[in-house]
């Protein structure tokens, strides 16, 4: 939940990193459903307003959506074609609340009036997806079969489906999304450890995939979370 006032302030940039999570976005300016993202999203704030994004528990959100992440074809899609009737009067009270716990309490009805419990399926690609965030150390399909007694092809499809990515690249988010958090709290990172530690051959193939999925070097974000954090 973001809200802002701006009126006297330069336009700010909002930066969000790649992760595995549906967004489910009541705005002004970028409503909708959002598909798990393979870079980094980013929304520019001005004035005065404020957002409420609800982030869903990766492979769980079929049952609410009413289809699968796959079927949303990796594009944002409108609260109306997704929810139908209520969401553009959800959105509109959400936007007029006048405190957080407003905010939260109309998306919660909202979503709680069509989420069914979910599936078998859908439940066992969550432990997988949890399972790689809550284990650093696993960093290869292979291992996460091994650790989930799933076959590689299983894994593959159940990511696919309601995950909306596959399991390779789902494991190379939360390994970025560590390093990234290691960068931010580390004065000095070493960086060839930490591209060891994530489970790649060289510092310069660790350098390449962060800079694909963040959009910097990893160099680059350190000095700006420096900068972020003396403001």
């Amino acid at each position: 939940m973001v809200r802002w006032d701006l009126r006297d302030r330069p336009p700010h940039e909002q930066r969000v990193l790649p992760n595995l999570s549906v967004h489910v976005v009541f705005s002004r300016d970028a409503p909708g459903v959002w598909p798990p993202s393979r870079g980094v999203f980013s929304n520019v704030l001005h004035g005065k307003d404020q957002v409420l994004g609800v982030r869903m528990r990766p492979g769980c959100c079929g049952a609410v959506l009413g289809r699968s992440v796959n079927e949303l074809g990796g594009e944002r899609r409108s609260l109306g074609e997704v929810f139908g009737a209520g969401a553009g009067e959800t959105q509109e009270a959400i936007l007029r609340a006048d405190s957080t716990r407003e905010m939260v309490a109309s998306a919660d009805r909202f979503l709680r009036a069509s989420a069914p419990r979910p599936t078998p399926a859908e439940q066992r690609v969550a432990a997988a997806v949890e399972r790689v965030a809550g284990d650093p150390t696993i960093i290869s399909v292979r291992q996460l079969s091994a650790a989930t007694g799933m076959p590689t092809r299983t894994l593959q499809r159940l990511f696919v489906e309601h995950v909306g990515v596959g399991p390779k690249w789902a494991i190379r988010v939360y390994r970025i999304n560590e390093a990234a958090k290691r960068a931010g709290g580390e004065s000095r990172p070493d960086w060839a450890t930490i591209a060891a530690e994530l489970g790649y051959s060289d510092q310069a193939h660790f350098t390449r995939d962060f800079t694909a999925a963040v959009g910097i070097s990893p160099a680059t974000y350190r000095r700006m979370e420096s900068q972020r954090a003396e403001i």
